[in-house]
């Protein structure tokens, strides 16, 4: 399955010179990896943000943002963005810090 090479560079400018932070083929796409745990990635033309349970509801309330769902069954703690919602750099920030901040809370593996 291709996915959006735009967006996936966007991504990279983001995270370029933070050395925590790798890519890793997985969903169909490609995600990328922050301290080792799964942040954001980019599945067709689609964001993939994880956000956590808790914040999940909160975030799928925002703009162009739908439950991150692949296999008939809604994966919990991560939503899409369609490209709508991340036309912007603010916007798409905006959804990389809310993942980043989410992953950071999480214990080192």
């Amino acid at each position: 399955m291709a996915y959006d090479e735009g967006l996936a560079q966007r991504l990279r400018e983001f995270f370029e010179g933070k050395g925590n932070v790798v890519e890793k083929k997985m969903f169909g796409g490609i995600a990328f990896m922050v301290d080792e745990k799964m942040c954001v990635g980019v599945s067709r033309d689609h964001l993939m943000a994880r956000v956590g349970k808790e914040q999940e509801e909160k975030a799928l309330k925002m703009p162009h943002t739908k439950p991150m769902d692949f296999t008939g069954r809604p994966m919990k703690g991560f939503i899409y963005v369609e490209p709508k919602g991340i036309e912007e750099d603010g916007d798409l920030e905006k959804f990389i810090n809310l993942s980043q901040n989410y992953v950071n809370s999480l214990p080192k593996k």
